[in-house]
């Protein structure tokens, strides 16, 4: 074999390793399931945490008749283009109706589809990572339960560069740029942690992100621009001012101490997710983003 051969297999040896590396799905573990559970208590306890996670605000129908299910269609918009909220009804043709558990802590904790394609992360994925694999399950359960609904949905309205193959890189940036959360000795704030960046990814939207979208957690809830829309931050500085019981109040009703109520987007989500949660959850997130963050900041 001489040198020049010798050089371009090993220069494709190593170009293959590298496409494993970054195509190659990851190895998730769900205690041997071979289907989602069908039992009350599963299925109770995921409504609860599809509600903390707010699914709905992103998945809700778009017409009338499927307003108040997860028939999907929303348009998301972004700088990157529109992508639009998939039906995540149990139908097997439109939804997921033939999702397994393996599909759902694919898809909800690495952003993988189940034929081993990449979600773009309009779908939050990254924030879902760091939810409890029994909660994913949880939530599959509640999910499989509802009633099958048939609902297209468009494809994503991406640049014609934005392929889906280019997220794994972009997943292994972020996987560079991701930090490693501290665990708190309150429990309360623990708990708080835990429903704010992952099960309701307040970051996803309050959290600046760099030029390819990866966010900024040097700047954690310090505010975003999405489109045209200015998000406000909600970090130490910001919550100066607020007392645990504002911040309750204001995950309940939308109602800010100086007495004015949210608007915008926020409105679905306080309507959706956080007003729904139990007063102990409420109690948690007020602990986290008031008591630890204006403490840390």
């Amino acid at each position: 074999m001489n040198k020049k051969l010798s050089i371009v297999i090993s220069l494709l040896a190593v170009s293959g390793l590298i496409g494993l590396w970054f195509l190659a799905l990851p190895k998730v573990s769900f205690s041997g399931l071979e289907a989602i559970s069908n039992s009350s208590e599963a299925i109770e306890r995921g409504e609860y945490l599809a509600v903390a996670g707010g699914c709905i605000s992103c998945h809700r129908g778009q017409t009338e008749e499927t307003n108040e299910t997860y028939a999907g269609g929303l348009a998301i918009e972004t700088d990157f283009g529109t992508f639009y909220a998939p039906n995540i009804t149990p139908d097997i043709t439109t939804g997921i109706g033939d999702w397994g558990p393996k599909d759902f802590l694919l898809a909800l904790k690495h952003g993988r589809t189940p034929s081993g394609s990449f979600y773009y992360p309009a779908f939050p994925y990254r924030a879902y990572s760091g939810i409890k694999d029994q909660d994913v399950l949880d939530m599959a359960a509640y999910l499989m339960s509802l009633e099958p609904i048939y609902s297209e949905t468009p494809d994503p309205d991406v640049p014609p560069w934005l392929y889906r193959s280019l997220m794994a890189v972009w997943n292994k940036v972020a996987d560079f740029n991701a930090p490693s959360f501290e665990e708190f000795d309150d429990g309360l704030v623990n708990r708080g942690a835990y429903l704010a960046r992952s099960l309701g990814h307040c970051g996803e939207c309050h959290t600046p992100r760099n030029a390819i979208g990866v966010p900024d957690y040097a700047r954690e809830f310090a505010g975003a621009e999405i489109g045209d829309e200015i998000i406000e931050p909600i970090n130490a500085e910001a919550l100066e001012e607020w007392t645990t019981n504002n911040f309750d109040i204001f995950l309940l009703l939308g109602l800010k101490p100086e007495g004015e109520f949210v608007g915008g987007d926020m409105n679905e989500v306080i309507e959706h997710n956080t007003s729904k949660l139990t007063e102990n959850d409420r109690d948690a997130m007020a602990a986290f983003f008031t008591r630890h963050k204006l403490q840390d900041g």
